[in-house]
């Protein structure tokens, strides 16, 4: 009897998983999935590969969610089924995996089957994992002839020389397929796969593949096959390189589909690297020059987002010479481009050109540049613009750089756009920082106090944050005489707001002043507050007697701050007897 029930209890796991797969709930029948470990180490490894692998792969037919799941667990299924010597029986679940519809599905069993490929045996891997590949490669349905191309590259190295030449085979036909989503697959995979491949067939057989893809019909393929260039150039001496893939590249950079010549521009820093120095001053910068013209605007903005990149990584000793000369003119052209995107992408790195080309280009040719940036209609390339300014700095020194710019940083500073005012507020500190303290006062400390009282909030409550930045950067001694004597002057204002931000200030400055300084010039000011006429100002001297308190000393609490706030706690206003109270509790 005793035995008979410990059967029964050791059949119980898969009863319940059974039941719960066919339950028509799929929250259930997804959270029996997400438990399948759990299943598997109660039934044991022997009873997990007799029972339950079979089980799911003969019966497993449900909703995306469930399969995306079921292929997730899998991956990591090895010490459940006894390990590498057992391996290959999860084969067949992530085999039918790999060929549903849902591509999610198919990828993750792909992703899987990858990562318990490197667990088998060579032996294993001939026997079980390859002829799971020349299946899927060989199916019916485009579904799993797409999945099969992932697996070709975590299989070939670790395979005989025979069978090396029939996954070679394999690709071949896949990257020919009648079904242009088939050769989506392969063009996505031929530069991972060439990485996989001997070099000598890389040649013979990848190259070939190479240029059929990257001159395919339909333009999703071709795109890809850019992607699989970058690879496959790496690969290649520089004599390889200019014989066999550049013909097929500079067809590429001048494809009637934008969306190809859009993937050269944006691969164009990694091609750049893969070709060597030498093809790319004689292909590439012309190349790139056409991509900086091209007539279609996001073709051109991948391009502008690659000049500062693609300009540093030029050989050095003509690297002046070919900016100058080529890629210059086209950014002169750029900077005035009808798209805002293309302006934007330039400006985000142009002022990296600065270092390259040296002080007097910089001042000559680029300078003129910055500033008609800087002036943009459009924010964003003000923004990009004004977020380098360090990389200009460092070259052509603080001076010339506050006469040719800074009028214009000025002019944004008072733009009648607030989100353009709080933009610049946000580099202040930055700015700060570059420009140095002495600097910074005669310029631009009467500017951050303006925005103190700009009738837009969020500019107030920046310029606020921006003021404990700058404190922090210059130090306690410069608050105390270049910013507390106009902060603490607000307290005195007609407009209760600017009382408000007063405080506001304080909340901040607390910190970053010391205790000292706090006592002595600004406690007052708030407790002479907490006798305003305006409620809001009355809670909100609480709110910053609660925020300062941690940095006053008990003397300083105990004789001035819970005097105010009791006072303040018998007051007719319902917030601010709730603050007050709230403030007392919290000061202990």
């Amino acid at each position: 009897m005793a035995a008979s029930e410990t059967g029964d209890d050791s059949l119980y796991p898969i009863a319940v998983l059974i039941d719960e797969l066919r339950n028509e709930d799929v929250q259930l029948r997804l959270n029996s999935i997400k438990k399948l470990s759990t299943i598997a180490l109660a039934l044991g490894v022997e009873r997990t590969r007799s029972e339950l692998i079979p089980f799911l792969t003969d019966t497993i037919y449900d909703e995306d969610e469930v399969l995306l799941a079921l292929a997730e667990q899998l991956g990591s299924f090895t010490p459940l089924v006894g390990g590498q010597e057992h391996v290959h029986c999860l084969l067949p679940p992530l085999e039918s995996l790999a060929t549903v519809e849902e591509t999610v599905v198919r990828d993750k069993a792909v992703e899987s089957l990858r990562k318990i490929s490197a667990e088998h045996s060579p032996a294993d891997l001939e026997s079980h994992f390859v002829p799971l590949v020349k299946r899927l490669s060989a199916g019916d349905w485009f579904t799993s002839r797409t999945s099969a191309c992932g697996l070709f590259s975590v299989c070939y190295p670790r395979v005989s020389s025979n069978m090396k030449a029939e996954l070679r085979n394999h690709f071949r036909n896949l990257c020919g397929d009648d079904t242009p989503m088939v050769r989506r697959a392969a063009a996505s995979k031929l530069g991972e796969f060439a990485k996989s491949v001997e070099l000598e067939y890389v040649k013979s057989d990848i190259i070939p593949l190479f240029v059929n893809l990257a001159g395919d019909e339909q333009d999703s393929v071709r795109l890809l096959s850019v992607e699989a260039c970058v690879s496959i150039a790496s690969l290649l001496n520089p004599e390889d390189v200019e014989n066999l893939v550049m013909p097929t590249l500079r067809q590429c950079a001048v494809d009637k589909s934008w969306r190809v010549r859009y993937m050269v521009a944006d691969k164009y820093t990694e091609l750049q690297k893969a070709v060597g120095p030498e093809i790319a001053k004689v292909d590439l910068v012309p190349a790139f020059q056409g991509l900086l013209k091209d007539c279609e605007a996001e073709v051109r903005a991948a391009a502008a987002h690659k000049v500062k990149q693609f300009c540093e990584d030029l050989d050095p000793s003509v690297r002046e010479s070919l900016i100058m000369n080529n890629i210059l003119p086209c950014v002169k052209e750029l900077v005035v481009d009808a798209n805002q995107h293309v302006k934007s992408a330039l400006a985000s790195v142009i002022m990296g050109l600065s270092p390259i080309l040296g002080k007097d280009n910089t001042i000559e040719h680029l300078l003129p540049l910055f500033l008609a940036q800087l002036k943009d209609e459009c924010p964003e390339v003000r923004l990009n613009i004004i977020s380098n300014l360090d990389c200009v700095n460092e070259v052509i020194g603080i001076r010339q750089l506050s006469q040719s710019l800074l009028p214009a940083i000025v002019e944004l500073a008072e733009d009648t756009k607030w989100r353009v005012r709080l933009a610049i507020i946000e580099y202040m500190p930055l700015l700060a920082g570059q420009l140095g303290v002495e600097f910074f006062d005669e310029k631009l400390n009467s500017l951050c106090m303006a925005w103190l009282v700009d009738n837009v909030y969020a500019i107030r409550e920046a310029a606020t944050n921006n003021l404990k930045k700058l404190v922090e950067k210059f130090g306690a001694e410069w608050a105390q005489s270049a910013v507390i004597p106009k902060v603490l002057a607000m307290a005195n204002d007609q407009n209760y707001l600017h009382r408000m931000t007063c405080l506001f200030c304080v909340n901040v400055l607390a910190e970053a002043v010391g205790a000292e300084i706090t006592v002595k010039l600004m406690l007052p000011v708030v407790l002479s507050l907490a006798g305003d006429a305006v409620a809001n100002v009355k809670f909100n001297v609480a709110k910053t007697l609660q925020k300062v308190g941690p940095y006053l000393d008990a003397n300083t609490i105990q004789s001035q701050v819970k005097p105010c706030l009791e006072k303040l706690s018998s007051d007719s206003d319902v917030d601010v007897k709730y603050f007050a109270q709230e403030a007392v509790c919290s000061l202990g």
